[in-house]
């Protein structure tokens, strides 16, 4: 799968500038905010299934509903980037998208300690 196949559903804590920045790079996304702000993770999850879309996340509950609930998913990328600007979680998204955009799809993924660790 090439990056530009690549879909993805931004969940809110993760912020505009990561969205902006995925649209502009020419990647097909949507917002949780702007879908609905307070929309529960299982939602989130059934939405980005149905449409094929990885979620990108900063809330550790995602983890949960995956690998306990057994929830389907299209791939999550978990950001533990708790402390960052805006800018600073761009920069990692390009980073990561830039190494491993044909790894990630249906994958549950962790980017902490400036290291991405890739999960079935």
């Amino acid at each position: 799968m090439s990056q530009r196949q690549l879909k993805f559903l931004v969940d809110v804590g993760v912020g505009k500038r990561v969205e902006t920045w995925l649209g502009k790079n020419g990647y097909d996304v949507k917002a949780v905010r702007d879908l609905n702000p307070s929309m529960e993770d299982e939602e989130i999850l059934t939405i980005a299934v149905s449409e094929g879309r990885m979620v990108i996340t900063m809330d550790k509950g995602f983890g949960e509903l995956v690998y306990h609930s057994g929830l389907a998913h299209a791939g999550v990328l978990l950001l533990r980037l708790e402390d960052a600007k805006a800018d600073e979680k761009a920069k990692v998204m390009e980073s990561i998208l830039k190494q491993y955009s044909d790894k990630l799809a249906n994958h549950f993924c962790v980017f902490q300690g400036g290291k991405l660790r890739i999960r079935r």
